[in-house]
């Protein structure tokens, strides 16, 4: 069993790939929508992450929803795109650069969202039954725990058990690879939930 694919593409291939998938990983769609709707700098604004959450606690909820849509949509166009015209290992690479794209975009000096959004994105594209049930395991967490990051935690958990058991064995190592890239991500929501301190997502809708 591999849990790695197998490269009979070219470089030139693979490097306009994971250049693209960089590239639209990274635009701000929070940002874009908080100056559409004149929300103010969202660096001001709750943990200053530029992700739906944030955006979220301005108190504008269509902007957080078309924020969410957007860094979904853009793991979901990129990998679906992959698909189409590379191979598998290129697929893979795209995955997780369009993910450090939207974590650390080069223009808001690394500093992006947390990848939840865009994490979704990328499994559904992956599979859409996959992406279903990592929703479903987000939404059964979050009403339980009433807390976003943990439910982010407990999804991206899952990701490398239902690759395991719904896809290709050689998807498990990127898998694995976002799981902790999203863990990583959410370090300092980790600190606050193992001391009591993180936001229930009641306190951010209020």
């Amino acid at each position: 069993m591999s849990f790695l694919p197998t490269f009979s593409g070219n470089l030139e291939t693979l490097t306009v790939s994971v250049t693209f998938a960089y590239l639209i990983g990274s635009i701000p769609s929070g940002i874009i929508w908080a100056k559409f709707f004149k929300l103010g700098s969202l660096k001001n604004i709750g943990s200053g992450n530029i992700g739906a959450t944030n955006v979220l606690r301005t108190g504008n909820k269509i902007a957080a929803f078309l924020t969410l849509i957007c860094d979904a949509g853009k793991g979901f166009v990129a990998v679906f795109l992959a698909e189409i015209f590379t191979q598998e290992l290129t697929v893979q690479a795209v995955c997780l650069f369009v993910f450090i794209g939207h974590c650390f975009p080069i223009w808001l000096k690394f500093k992006g969202g947390k990848g939840v959004a865009t994490y979704i994105g990328i499994v559904s594209s992956i599979n859409l039954l996959f992406g279903l049930i990592t929703c479903m395991i987000w939404l059964l967490s979050a009403t339980m725990s009433r807390m976003s990051s943990l439910s982010a935690l407990i999804s991206a958990t899952f990701g490398p058990i239902l690759i395991y058991f719904m896809l290709d064995s050689s998807y498990l190592g990127i898998s694995i690879a976002l799981t902790f890239l999203i863990f990583w991500t959410h370090k300092t929501n980790i600190y606050r939930i193992l001391n009591g301190t993180e936001p229930s997502i009641n306190v951010i809708l209020k």
